[in-house]
């Protein structure tokens, strides 16, 4: 994207959007309304990020694209509701969060099994922290606890000893020991979401971090479903919960490792969002080359023949006109080029 400060324009040469939503939305407009449609998207967008209060954003601007924007609003609204009642979303959180896990282990093969225990009490009276049990290889000796908090109600928390004479409140740190002790576990990790997540949270943890000898704090962007971090902190928690030496693991040590590891994640999944741009501008060339070629073959044909006969028949400039028998072929054409996005999908 490039700014044209003489005509006040913004210059983009090469734009793409993988999104469902958005495909299926602009797919149900007529196709000389997309671009007009497009523009307005763009200009509104923008509005909303410069007021960055989203719910006020389209309470705002509904108007401006009329009834194409109500089934979205109401979309957003719905999963907005939805997703902020923290029963519904603790619920749905922990569920996905599993089966995130169980694909995760099934896809490399471990032994490990996995249950939900959100709703089980543990060891300690009346206490059901630890919403998931993870067994390593199936040993009962070898147990990860994970607690999941959709709540900005908890801080980071610290060791220092609380005020006896203050209530008791609940911290990342306190939650992460509870849930090892409740469900016997060898290691233990806290997730939390992005946009339900403490500010003390936020600053102390990118992504993932450990606490010295407590377990490992993760945030996620559940709306996004990405869940990556979890898969980096379970696999940290799987190798911590085998050790059998008894020695403390060095909390900055991990953090420093994990840090660097989480560069390096970004750093490559940047280059896999290029490379797969750059497979998709590629196909987009291929076919209109290919669209190209025929159309030349096809009107060389029909000229060919023209100046053989000396004369178009009505029959002649019917075909010309619909060109059903190019049609044809640059389908099976298409379709070779298409399946190049097996690759893009690999990445």
């Amino acid at each position: 994207m490039k700014l044209n400060h003489k005509l006040s324009r913004v210059e983009i040469e090469s734009f793409e959007v993988e999104d469902d939503l958005v495909f299926k939305y602009f797919n149900g407009l007529p196709e000389g309304e997309r671009d007009s449609v497009l523009v307005r998207a763009i200009r509104i967008g923008v509005l909303a990020l410069m007021e960055d209060r989203i719910s006020a954003f389209f309470a705002k601007t509904t108007n401006d694209l009329g009834v194409e924007l109500e089934n979205l609003k109401l979309m957003f609204d719905a999963k907005q509701e939805i997703f902020h009642k923290t029963s519904v979303k603790g619920t749905a959180a922990e569920d996905d969060i599993l089966d995130f896990l169980q694909g995760y282990v099934d896809q490399r093969g471990l032994k490990d099994t996995l249950r939900g225990t959100g709703k089980l009490k543990g060891k300690l009276p009346r206490n059901k922290t630890g919403d998931i049990l993870a067994n390593v290889n199936g040993d009962s000796d070898h147990k990860i606890a994970i607690e999941c908090k959709f709540d900005k109600s908890y801080k980071l928390g610290d060791v220092t000893t609380p005020d006896i004479a203050a209530n008791r409140s609940d911290t990342a740190w306190s939650q992460l020991l509870e849930a090892s002790v409740n469900r016997e576990a060898n290691a233990s990790i806290i997730v939390f979401d992005k946009s339900l997540v403490d500010a003390t949270i936020l600053r102390a943890v990118d992504g993932v971090a450990y606490i010295n000898d407590i377990g490992f704090v993760c945030i996620i962007d559940y709306q996004a479903g990405d869940f990556q971090n979890i898969a980096i902190a379970y696999m940290l928690a799987r190798s911590l919960s085998c050790r059998s030496d008894g020695k403390n693991v060095d909390a900055e040590f991990v953090n420093f490792f994990l840090q660097r590891l989480l560069k390096d994640i970004k750093d490559i999944q940047g280059v896999a969002s290029m490379v797969k741009s750059n497979i998709t501008n590629n196909q987009k060339i291929l076919k209109t080359i290919e669209k190209s070629l025929l159309s030349i073959e096809f009107d060389q044909q029909y000229l060919t023949k023209y100046l053989q006969d000396g004369t178009m028949t009505k029959d002649d400039f019917l075909d010309f006109y619909m060109r059903e028998d190019i049609r044809t072929k640059y389908k099976l054409i298409d379709k070779e080029i298409e399946q190049l996005s097996d690759m893009k999908e690999t990445l």
